[in-house]
């Protein structure tokens, strides 16, 4: 008897939304349809392991600051536990997307050979790419694993580092390096005067952190001087020599750093942080934002101008600002309205399965921000949070006592 080709719901991304949108739908959608061994979860990543990439500004320095069984985990291991049948994974590369078709061109991450999928689903949650490759699974782990072992050698003789960008990434690094390199300020000394590696972040908003209130930057700020980190506001960096430092090309190359007020700073090492770049150009363009990202529908998660079935998720989507926790807001929305569409068409009546879910971003001022390895600011629903709490919740381990569920899908055992 001939077999029948499985209907193939191909994941892009192997991180955050990707992991977690797959054991969603291979926990609660896939058994609740009609024929659950005619679909197949296709997850295709770049790299064959997770990273928990909120850690990174630690995770960069050394290996011994955090638990690296925990920070980076295998992808094929976490699925060893569906029906064989229902999941495949792909260590691969998404190189082009033709929604017309409703094919995804991949390139193999192993030998380089492409391969063509048709798919009967598809979910694009290939996430953002930092400037930096110290800060994020540009590519796979053996690279970023490569680019931490190149930067630790260089911070063992470098005495000045600069840090471009005031945001989560910029600070928790220079918080970190701060720590790591200068220890901190006496008990009756509010800064250190003289550093054994000068620290500077140059920041052009008014404040660092300005997804929080003025008075956290603030607190944070203090904490920053406490590790000999100093902070530039109002001021872009508009140049620096080689044009290309900082990035993968010249990562530990002494760099001239020059400012909009006309200064200019030498630094041994130059951290670019300043935003992410949506990991999108193999998308047709019409299907975009201005800012790059997949325009995506903000209530049901659909990419409505690509058809049927089409869905994003994660820091790729327009739907919401970037974060791990709209990710993990959005998970249940969308697995449940990627099932209402599969039920539909394999011939269940509207009527029977009731409305479909919509998301609703929570704009509330939330995020956490360790500085160092006993400090913090932040706030959390609107709720400025004391020190000791972002500790406690994120500065221990960044996140990692969270991602044992994540990954494994435990998170995700009940339909919410």
């Amino acid at each position: 008897m001939e077999s029948k080709t499985p209907k193939s719901i191909v994941i892009l991304g192997g991180s955050y939304g990707g992991i977690s949108a797959a054991h969603y739908l291979l926990k609660h959608a896939i058994p609740k349809l009609p024929s659950p061994q005619d679909y197949r979860i296709v997850l295709v990543s770049t790299s064959n392991e997770i990273l928990c990439r909120p850690a990174c500004p630690r995770a960069m320095i050394a290996d011994d600051l955090l638990p690296q069984d925990k920070l980076f985990v295998s992808i094929p291991s976490v699925f060893e536990q569906y029906p064989s049948q229902n999941i495949q994974f792909e260590h691969a590369t998404a190189e082009k997307v033709d929604h017309e078709a409703r094919t995804v061109l991949i390139r193999s991450a192993g030998d380089g050979s492409e391969k063509t999928i048709q798919y009967y689903a598809l979910i694009i949650a290939t996430g953002a790419s930092t400037a930096s490759p110290l800060l994020s699974l540009n590519k796979d782990s053996t690279f970023i694993r490569s680019q931490w072992g190149i930067f630790r050698e260089k911070m063992k003789t470098a005495v000045s580092i600069v840090i471009a960008g005031g945001g989560p990434a910029g600070i928790e690094a220079a918080g970190e390096l701060g720590e790591y390199l200068n220890g901190q300020a006496g008990w009756f000394s509010c800064k250190q005067e003289n550093p054994k590696v000068r620290i500077t972040v140059v920041t052009s908003a008014a404040q660092i952190l300005p997804a929080l209130r003025s008075s956290i930057a603030e607190k944070a700020e203090g904490y920053l001087a406490r590790v000999g980190v100093t902070v530039i506001k109002n001021t872009k960096v508009t140049g620096v020599s080689p044009s290309e430092s900082g990035t993968e090309i010249t990562l530990a190359t002494d760099t001239k750093v020059t400012l909009s007020d006309g200064q200019e700073l030498d630094a041994d090492i130059y951290i670019p942080a300043m935003g992410m770049t949506p990991n999108t150009a193999f998308l047709d363009a019409t299907l975009l934002t201005g800012d790059g990202r997949v325009d995506t529908n903000p209530t049901t998660l659909r990419v409505d101008k690509a058809g049927v079935r089409v869905y994003a998720v994660g820091d790729v989507g327009s739907y919401a600002k970037p974060a791990v926790h709209a990710i993990l807001n959005a998970i249940p929305v969308l697995g449940a309205n990627i099932k209402r569409d599969l039920l539909l068409d394999a011939g269940t009546s509207e009527a029977s399965l009731g409305p479909e879910r919509e998301y609703k971003e929570d704009t509330r001022e939330t995020q956490m921000v360790p500085i160092g390895r006993s400090k913090g600011v932040g706030a959390a629903m609107g709720f400025q949070l004391p020190s000791f709490l972002i500790w406690a919740i994120k500065g221990r381990d960044y996140w990692l006592w969270t991602t044992g569920g994540l990954w494994s899908g435990k998170q995700w055992n009940k339909e919410s």
